[in-house]
Parts: structure tokens; C-alpha cells; sequence
């Protein structure tokens, strides 16, 4: 999961879709497993709702019960590979975006995204302490490239999405440079920006 709105998918990789979530989607996602499934499915690939519960710690009949809400908005898919009953199930884009601008004046919105931001700030926690606890087992080259730092900028607004742009392009052009290669892993990318002087917040003409 993101720990910032992901970036819109961009068009020099047709491979890595995107969806853009409004009010309904943003309000049908916004709920704990159903972040969780999505995520799973994502992360793991297509599954059936009785090994995703199994892997999530619940049961099969709220698992399909949620799986088919995140299919209402268009987030989960039907692969239509299951046998009998057992429906196989994928994520229907690789990411989703949102600006908080979009729900600006929908008050359950803008709760749902509150929740949903917050939920995948705990996720990144968890995910990265899981790292933590086995860094110690992984090669020294691994540990020394991998890990978290901070910086800190002074920017205006504009610069800020300047900055992100050119992150996002950065990224872009890693997502698959180790594809095929043995001694490449899979890795989660973070990226949070944030105000430090959060008690000097910018009137209009400042922003």
C-alpha cells in the first residue's frame, strides 16, 4: 500500500494500470479487510475467497462478501478460472489514485479518505517492521541497499508536485530493470512528504 496518493500510471508503461477513485470507490474501499484484500490480490495474485481468508485471518463468507463490493466499484475482478462456486479473483488495476482536492465538501468522503490514508500509514509500519525482524538473515549488500532515510525540503506547492513528478518518473523507470534477473527481488517504494511547521498553515495568497 501507498503511504502518499500513488501516481497516475504513466502512459511509458502500458503494462501498470491505474484507477481513479471517486466518492463511491473511495467509501467502498475504505474498510479494513477490504484494503487488506485488495492489497493481497495485488501483492500475491489472483486468489479464490477461501484462500484469501485464510491468509487474512477471516472467514470465506465475509471475504466474498467484501470481494464482491470492491467488484461493485471496480476494483476486484472475476478471472472467470474458477471451478464450480469457487470464483478466482484479481486486482483489477495495479494502483489507484486520488487527490484530496476531489472530495473537497463531501464529508463522508473526505472521512473515508482520512481512514483509508491512516489505515496504510499502519500498514507500511507493519510491512517495515517485518522487514526488521528478519533484516539480520538477508545478505549485507541486501541490508546496506534497502532500509529508510529522511530529508527535508523548502518548497511552494508547485515545486512540491515537481518533486513528486520527477520521483514518480524515477520509479517508473526502475518498476521492471530487474525483471529475469535471479538476484532480483521484489521491493515496496515509500515516499511521504509532509509539513514539519504545522502551526504556520498558509493563507490563500501563500499557497
Amino acid at each position: 500500500m501507498p503511504a502518499r496518493t500513488p501516481p497516475t500510471p504513466p502512459s511509458e508503461d502500458p503494462d501498470f494500470t491505474g484507477f481513479r477513485l471517486d466518492a463511491t470507490a473511495l467509501k467502498t474501499l475504505a474498510h479494513p479487510l477490504r484494503s487488506r484484500l485488495l492489497s493481497a490480490l495485488r501483492r500475491g495474485g489472483p486468489a479464490t475467497a477461501t484462500d484469501l481468508a485464510a491468509a487474512l485471518g477471516t472467514n470465506s463468507g465475509a471475504t466474498s462478501y467484501h470481494l464482491r463490493k470492491l467488484e461493485s466499484v471496480g476494483l476486484v475482478a472475476d478471472t472467470g478460472e474458477g471451478e464450480g462456486k469457487r470464483r478466482l479473483w484479481r486486482a483489477a488495476t495495479d494502483s489507484h489514485q486520488w487527490e484530496p482536492s476531489d472530495f473537497a465538501g463531501d464529508e463522508d468522503a473526505e472521512t473515508a479518505l482520512n481512514w483509508l490514508t491512516r489505515d496504510y500509514t499502519r500498514h507500511f509500519a507493519e510491512q517495515f517492521e517485518r522487514w526488521l525482524d528478519v533484516e539480520a538473515t538477508w545478505p549485507p549488500e541486501w541490508r546496506d541497499a534497502a532500509g529508510m532515510n529522511d530529508s527535508y525540503v523548502i518548497a511552494t506547492p508547485a515545486q512540491l508536485q515537481q518533486m513528486n513528478a520527477e520521483i514518480d518518473e524515477i520509479v517508473t523507470r526502475y518498476r521492471r530493470v530487474g525483471q529475469g534477473n535471479p538476484a532480483a527481488r521484489r521491493l515496496a517504494v515509500y515516499n511521504v512528504t509532509y509539513p514539519l511547521d504545522l502551526d504556520r498553515v498558509p493563507r490563500g495568497e501563500e499557497s
